[in-house]
Parts: structure tokens; C-alpha cells; sequence
């Protein structure tokens, strides 16, 4: 499932630059696919094709580990047959095996399109390529596919009435970060993907162009996706697409995991999978690059359940991605987290004159200039800290020097930095004061 980066230091209230979710309703009925996540199939059957398809793709299980409903948080899952100790493998998911543009069947059309399928979220191509695959009778993936959550039944809030959404949810962010999923999905469902199908209605039947199944596409991919972590060097460019990776996307999260998955090749003697046909199992060597692979991280007693991480995810972001929350206290990564905009907000209401009004906002955009605060960043405080303390704190001095000082002082700056404030330098008509923000953060 995805696993986002750490939030910056001013983000975008809404992870998604352009898509998101599905409808909760019961009523609302799922769309009739020829192939893919029915949600008809006995789970003995589910189970066992999937199985069946992890060998004949490479995809190795220990034997360890059992894909069941039964013993789980949520849905399908995996469940320690016998106890684990930290550090075993759990199971190895070739690259081959997964599923992202490619991979897919129409991997070469999606290259050769790929300047026409460009948009904010990046997630088009991957999108189509599941639109397609859904829908072919003889998708190799089919198998997998079976084991997808019923379509129709995702719990996202975008899925929720809107009147529900709204008081449930009210204050954590989750609302305003919906209706802008939901306004992106749309643009680009009918500026992008919609004329692609109809462009190549060979390959994708009526009963995929549907906005509303784009919706829970969407939703599943951000739920159930994976993007692998750029190199240091990398870090500059834009974030590898997501991809989606069988077997790994089974498992639930909870903040104290206890497991984790990697995507590159440690030393000779790293992790193995132990069991009965240890010798014949997948070595970190053969893992390489050529395979991802699930490593325990604590020790998994038997018929406990294994957990991945979905990433350092406050209560609001599991409520907007996946659809739950982790009960207090449980989630050890849960924030409060206050928007910036409202701190300004307090401060502009403190005011007295026009005078420190003014040189108030003058000082707010300055630190908007510094990437400091944003008019959609929170501040975000955890269980043991302030995360974002640096930016809070200079907030909140540089907000009360403003009233403090706006009788006589005109505000100006001066940085060496793009990233960090050096020097405030504060004109007075009577006294040219200059102020270190250094000295400032220090008192």
C-alpha cells in the first residue's frame, strides 16, 4: 500500500495533486466487469488461484505465512502460521510480477503515449494500464485481482455523503482535501484518460469508461500502490509512479509494524526465508535487484497477524487514504495539527491599528517567500514534540515583533538563502535597528 514521504515542511493539505476515492452508500452497486475484483468468489477458491499464480509467477511465500480473512484487522491479510523472528523473509515478489505500466499488456502503447498521458497526479498511466487489465478476459493478473476489495465497497470519505463527511470530519483537513481530490479526479478523467479510451476503444469496452470507476481506481491505488524510494541523487526529481506489488499490498498497517518492506539487495548474508525448503528459498543474493521482499521487523508469535507500514501516518491521513483510523492510543504517529493560516488568523485579531495589520501581513509574506508557512501548511505537533517547531517558533516571534514593533518600523528583508531566513533587518525612521532572526529563534 502506499507509503507517502514524510510531510513536508509546508504541504498541500491533500497528498494527491490531482486524484482520489469510491462511495461507501451499500446501495450503490458495483459496476459489472467481465473480469477482477467481483467479491462473488468463495474465499477458498480467491485463495487458492492467487496461490497458484504467486508460483507460477516467481512469487515466493514462506512457508511461514498464511493469506487468510480469518485472524485479520481488515479484509484479506496475512497471518503467521508459526512464530517469526525479526529479520526472516516472509516472501520475495519478483519484478515481473508486478503490475504498472511496464508490465501491463499495453506497455508499448503507454511509452508511446506518454507525453499525451502527463498530469499532476502521474498516476494516468498506471491507472489505464488497470483499466485495461480489468477488463481482459485473459489478464495474467486476473488471480491477483481477486483479491482486491470489492470496488464498490471502499470506505475512502470521498465516498461518504458529503453531510456526513462534513460533520464527522469537520477541523482535521480531511473534507477540504477530498473536494479537491474529487474536482482532479474529474478534470482529468475528461481531459485525459476519457479521450485516450476513445481513441483506443479496441482496447478498452464500454464498460470501463466510467468516471465512477475511475473514482475507485483511484482510490484503490492510492490505498493498495507503492512507489519505491528515489536514490539520494534522485531526490530532486519527481517521484517514481506508483506500481502495484501482489502479495505486499495484503497487508494491514498499524504504527507498530512488524514488518517492512525493501526494495533493494543487502549484504551477502541478509535476511533468508527459513522452513522446510530453506535451501532451495530466496537468499538476499538472488534477491538483488530483481525482487522486492517482506522482512520482519519484531517477533511475530504464531497465529498473529503481520503488519505492514503504510508510513509515519497521522489519524487524518489513514482517514483520507485508506478509509480507518488507528484507535487512540494506539497510533503513536498521530498529530495535531493546526493550520497556519488560523495562527495568522489569531494574530491579525490581536492587532490594534492598521499600522501592525499591515506590517503583520507583511511579515507573513515574507516568511511564505522563506517556504516557512504556506496559506494550505498546519503546523504539526506529535505525542513527544512540535514536528515542525522550527517553523511554529519563528512564526510566532516574528508575528509578535510585528505588533511589538509596527508603531515606528517599516519591515524589510535580506536572506542568503532560498531555504532558511539569515537576517531581518527592521527600519526605524529614528533608529535603523538591525535584528538577527538567529538571535530571534534563540530567545
Amino acid at each position: 500500500m502506499a507509503a507517502p514521504a514524510k510531510r513536508a515542511r509546508v504541504s498541500d493539505a491533500s497528498p494527491l495533486a490531482a486524484p482520489c476515492p469510491v462511495p461507501r452508500a451499500a446501495a450503490r452497486v458495483p459496476l459489472p466487469l467481465p473480469a477482477g475484483p467481483s467479491g462473488h468468489e468463495p474465499e477458498s477458491d480467491a485463495v487458492a488461484g492467487f496461490l497458484r499464480w504467486c508460483t507460477r509467477v516467481g512469487l515466493e511465500l514462506s512457508p511461514k505465512v498464511l493469506v487468510s480473512r480469518q485472524g485479520t484487522v481488515a479484509g484479506y491479510g496475512m497471518v503467521a502460521r508459526e512464530s517469526v523472528q525479526p529479520g526472516e523473509l516472509l516472501f520475495a515478489v519478483p519484478r515481473s510480477a508486478l503490475l504498472s505500466p511496464h508490465t501491463c499488456s499495453i506497455s508499448d502503447l503507454l511509452e508511446r503515449e506518454r507525453g499525451a498521458l502527463q498530469s499532476l497526479s502521474g498516476w494516468v498511466p498506471l491507472l489505464l494500464a488497470l483499466l485495461h487489465e480489468l477488463q481482459a478476459p485473459a489478464s495474467p493478473w486476473s488471480p491477483y485481482f481477486a483479491l482486491w476489495p470489492e470496488l464498490g465497497r471502499l470506505e475512502h470519505p470521498m465516498f461518504w455523503p458529503e453531510e456526513e463527511r462534513l460533520r464527522l470530519l469537520k477541523g482535521t483537513g480531511v473534507p477540504e482535501a477530498v473536494e479537491k481530490d474529487l474536482v482532479n479526479i474529474r478534470s482529468e478523467y475528461y481531459s485525459i484518460v476519457l479521450p485516450f479510451m476513445e481513441a483506443h476503444s479496441d482496447l478498452f469496452s464500454p464498460t470501463v469508461r466510467s468516471l465512477e470507476l475511475y473514482r475507485q481506481l483511484v482510490a484503490l491505488v492510492m490505498a493498495y500502490s507503492f512507489q519505491e524510494p528515489l536514490e539520494e541523487e534522485e531526490d530532486e526529481k519527481e517521484p517514481n509512479s506508483p506500481l502495484m506489488v501482489p502479495a505486499a499490498d495484503i497487508l494491514n498497517h498499524i504504527a507498530n509494524h512488524n514488518a517492512n518492506l525493501e526494495y533493494s539487495a543487502e549484504a551477502e548474508g541478509g535476511p533468508k526465508m527459513s522452513g522446510p525448503n530453506s535451501q532451495e528459498s530466496i537468499h538476499a543474493t538472488l534477491f538483488s535487484s530483481e525482487y522486492l521482499r517482506m522482512v520482519a521487523t519484531q517477533p511475530i508469535l504464531k497465529g498473529h497477524e503481520i503488519f505492514n507500514t503504510y508510513g509515519q501516518m497521522a489519524n487524518w491521513q489513514l482517514i483520507h487514504m485508506y478509509g480507518f483510523a488507528e484507535p487512540y492510543p494506539n497510533n503513536t504517529d498521530d498529530t495535531a495539527d493546526i493550520q497556519m493560516v488560523a495562527v495568522r488568523e489569531a494574530a491579525l485579531q490581536g492587532t490594534e491599528d492598521e499600522t501592525e495589520r499591515l506590517l503583520l501581513c507583511e511579515r507573513w509574506d515574507f516568511l511564505c517567500k522563506q517556504e516557512l508557512v504556506g496559506e494550505e501548511g498546519a503546523f504539526v505537533i506529535g505525542r513527544e514534540e512540535v514536528l515542525t517547531e522550527e517553523e511554529l517558533a519563528t512564526t510566532l516571534k516574528i508575528s509578535a515583533k510585528a505588533v511589538r514593533d509596527a508603531p515606528k518600523t517599516k519591515f524589510k528583508a535580506n536572506t542568503k538563502t532560498a531555504s532558511s531566513i539569515n537576517t531581518v533587518t527592521v527600519n526605524s525612521s529614528g533608529s535603523g535597528l538591525k535584528h538577527d532572526l538567529l538571535s530571534l529563534q534563540g530567545e
